[in-house]
């Protein structure tokens, strides 16, 4: 089945629920090893859904934001770390059809690889930096050499690293000072992955570092410089939530399996018929209303907002993100009180859940920038 020969949302939904059903039976494998999720990799390209973002002309399906979070949320419910891999992938490539602030010709080389099956992601994170959204400046240099560039650097969190074909990243260029971001595909020599992620938290989505020493590439590999801090709002992050979200459906589910499935000696039925554990999972239902309506509405006013809609949409996604972000971590934490001790076993999905759903609070933007923000607002 390939998503792009169905023409509805909902047929492509409904085949992606099914699809991604065999993603939780391995994630608990990968999360214990540390290994990233090869095989659903795999199947979401053979599948053509790391194609859906790119542009109609290159054939990709150019799917709107509010689709681009349902399938991603969707994915999560299925694997966490699976989501937030391909959603970096997904969300650059939207970003950079939306945008075409590149050289038409290396953009549409890149979509091209793209519709061989390639994936990217932007890597500007560096040790000596923290998050590129507080403003730091690379370390990591670019230095022109007759028709060449040649970076040398390290980025840290590089996610989804073990099958990316094609790296965007930071650097400063030397002599002139100015930022820069070059496209460097995997095959360029001197470049490597050194495989220090540790995390326990999206343990298998292989966020290495990045390995830059004396890589070699074209000058026309130079995408775009960097001017004074942009302002421009980026509407394709909303799959971080989106990510987030699912990992808390899931822990719903799981939650509510348990509760309607365990009778302690003490009671003749279910613990899911005390009032209670009823009183627990409306809170959980409740949450996840909350979620759901403020993610998808803002998914909406952007897909249906003009260019001076979307500019001015910060605030909103940024509330979105830390409001879904924090609700999932509190829903994950109900469904742990409901199935009490039993949720810390190494066997139940839901400790992987409540270690998978902390990561969101450090994805950004951090809460502490949107709550600025929004007070600048007022």
């Amino acid at each position: 089945m390939d998503l792009l020969s169905l023409h509805t949302f909902d047929e492509r939904l409904h085949v992606l629920e099914d699809f991604v059903q065999p993603f939780n039976d391995r994630a608990a494998k990968n999360d214990k090893e540390g290994q990233f999720p090869f095989e659903n990799i795999d199947d979401l390209k053979r599948i053509g859904y790391t194609r859906l973002t790119s542009p109609k002309e290159f054939g990709g399906a150019e799917i709107s934001l509010y689709d681009f979070v349902r399938f991603q949320e969707t994915i999560a419910i299925g694997d966490g770390a699976t989501a937030l891999s391909i959603g970096w992938h997904m969300g650059n490539m939207m970003n950079l059809a939306d945008k075409r602030n590149w050289d038409e010709q290396l953009f549409s080389y890149v979509c091209e690889e793209v519709q061989k099956g390639a994936l990217l992601n932007v890597c500007a994170t560096e040790p000596q930096t923290g998050s590129p959204t507080r403003g730091g400046r690379p370390t990591t240099t670019a230095e022109q050499k007759g028709d060449a560039w040649v970076i040398n650097g390290r980025k840290s969190f590089t996610t989804m690293s073990p099958v990316l074909d094609f790296f965007i990243v930071s650097a400063t260029i030397k002599d002139v000072d100015e930022v820069a971001y070059f496209l460097i595909p995997r095959n360029t020599p001197g470049l490597s992955i050194d495989e220090t992620w540790d995390s326990v938290a999206m343990s298998a989505s292989g966020s290495h570092d990045l390995v830059l020493e004396n890589v070699e590439i074209p000058n026309h590999f130079l995408t775009e410089k960097v001017g004074p801090r942009s302002k421009s709002a980026n509407g394709w992050l909303l799959h971080i939530p989106a990510c987030y979200l699912g990992i808390a459906e899931a822990a719903k589910r799981e939650a509510a399996a348990f509760a309607k499935s365990y009778t302690p000696n003490s009671l003749n039925h279910p613990i899911f018929e005390l009032p209670a554990i009823q009183q627990k999972f409306g809170e959980i239902e409740l949450k996840l209303m909350q979620s759901r309506h403020f993610l998808y509405s803002v998914a909406k006013m952007w897909d249906e907002g003009n260019e001076e809609t979307r500019k001015n949409m910060n605030p909103e996604l940024g509330a979105v993100k830390l409001t879904v972000t924090n609700l999932a971590v509190e829903i994950v934490d109900l469904a742990m009180r409901i199935v009490g001790a039993r949720s810390l076993s190494e066997k139940s999905p839901l400790q992987r859940y409540y270690r998978d759903v902390r990561a969101g609070l450090h994805n950004p933007p951090m809460d502490d920038m949107t709550l600025m923000q929004l007070g600048k607002r007022v």
